[in-house]
């Protein structure tokens, strides 16, 4: 099946732009394809490898094994209609999606959000972020055969979940945030068990850090592999963890500060080998900052007022004529909604700007070049992607 030449002889040549000119018909490479083997995180998406042996000569990379075609379905829908729909454009951290649609609508429609709204917001937000990150974080190990790593941080993941559950009614899609505010505040009790949660997290995280960080296999394997050039970040569009692991400290809730972050003291956490193992650990040291974050907002959450604001009837909701564009920082880097309105009852344009385009396509087919396929699922964890958000 594979052709080995041990003068490399049989190797490629490269065009101008250095990748490899592959003739799968001589016989000398072979094509295989890599997923899609799950629906979660990477592995609704496929790769057609070109291989020599295990070594990966080229790389194409398909979506669209899952839903998908968002834009286009929020924009023959009334606004308040595209929250059920937004939400799955990225399944596991879906409130960034909530808050930047409903702050770029709060925008165009002249909406001001209640303090308490806010205050909230911020806190779903980590919420999610705690989570995704748990998410991430088991299957980064998992994909090294650290299954253990998975089997802790999913439970950790599963206890933010009964929060969510407790504020919303939902586990995985919670449409909290619509326009003009939140739907509730904090239950009674719920700043408590938050609490007790963040407790039992941290002590899985000390348990991780031991296990995964200082796993000699880990290391072996994560430690140079991967690489992501820093000039590469700018140039692709990198953002998140795997711009600041590259040692670009890119995050938006410091760069354009939105709702409470201004009030919040975090500090945005570099590492500089911009490898798997780097980004694992920039990724592990912003779940310790999430769990922080959580416990400073969490007291300042108004108990009681308006969180709110009045808006119109959401059925016959005319936004006048505008555009704008809000971000938000997601647990993958800068997350946007660019919205349009043309003064009618649907928005006339709505483009996601979200980091797996550029992550999953453009950076995961130049990285594959030369890697072993059996470090394909590593990098491609260590990317934290997110497949629907690309066909969108």
């Amino acid at each position: 099946m594979f052709t080995f030449n041990e003068d490399r002889s049989l190797f490629p040549e490269h065009d101008e732009k250095g990748k490899p000119i592959v003739d799968v018909e001589s016989g000398q490479f072979t094509k295989i394809w890599q997923g899609p083997i799950h629906p979660g995180m990477t592995g609704n998406m496929s790769l057609e490898l070109t291989i020599q042996g295990d070594e990966i000569m080229d790389c194409v990379t398909h979506v669209g094994y899952l839903h998908r075609g968002f834009e286009k379905l929020m924009e023959r829908r009334r606004f308040i209609q595209c929250f059920p729909i937004c939400v799955r454009v990225a399944v596991p951290e879906p409130d960034f999606n909530e808050y930047c649609l409903a702050s770029t609508i709060e925008e165009l429609g002249g909406i001001e959000v209640p303090e308490a709204a806010d205050w909230m917001r911020t806190l779903l937000l980590e919420m999610s972020r705690l989570q995704s990150y748990l998410a991430q974080m088991g299957g980064q190990g998992s994909s090294f055969g650290l299954g253990l790593i998975g089997q802790w941080t999913i439970w950790a993941r599963d206890l933010v979940l009964d929060r969510f559950e407790e504020i919303s009614g939902g586990r995985i899609y919670h449409m909290h945030m619509p326009p003009g505010g939140v739907r509730s505040l904090l239950p009674s009790g719920f700043v408590g068990r938050m609490n007790e949660t963040l407790d039992e997290i941290s002590a899985v995280m000390e348990e991780v850090e031991r296990v995964l960080f200082h796993n000699s296999v880990f290391k072996k394997r994560a430690i140079g592999l991967g690489y992501i050039d820093p000039k590469w970040v700018d140039e692709y569009g990198i953002t998140g963890p795997n711009a600041r692991a590259a040692g670009v400290a890119k995050d938006v809730r410091k760069d354009n500060p939105y709702l409470m972050y201004d009030r919040l003291d975090f500090d945005v956490h570099l590492e500089y080998d911009s490898d798997v193992f780097a980004r694992t650990k920039v990724r592990y040291k912003d779940i310790l900052t999430t769990i922080d974050l959580i416990r400073q907002i969490l007291p300042q959450v108004p108990t009681k007022g308006e969180f709110m604001a009045e808006v119109p009837n959401v059925l016959h909701w005319k936004i006048p004529y505008g555009e704008t564009y809000k971000r938000a920082e997601c647990t993958r880097g800068e997350y946007g909604y660019y919205t349009v309105t043309d003064g009618s009852g649907y928005p006339r344009r709505i483009n996601v700007r979200g980091p797996s385009y550029t992550h999953a396509v453009t950076l995961m087919e130049k990285m594959a070049i030369n890697l072993n396929i059996a470090d394909t699922a590593g990098v491609m964890s260590s990317l934290h992607t997110y497949p629907p958000e690309v066909e969108r």
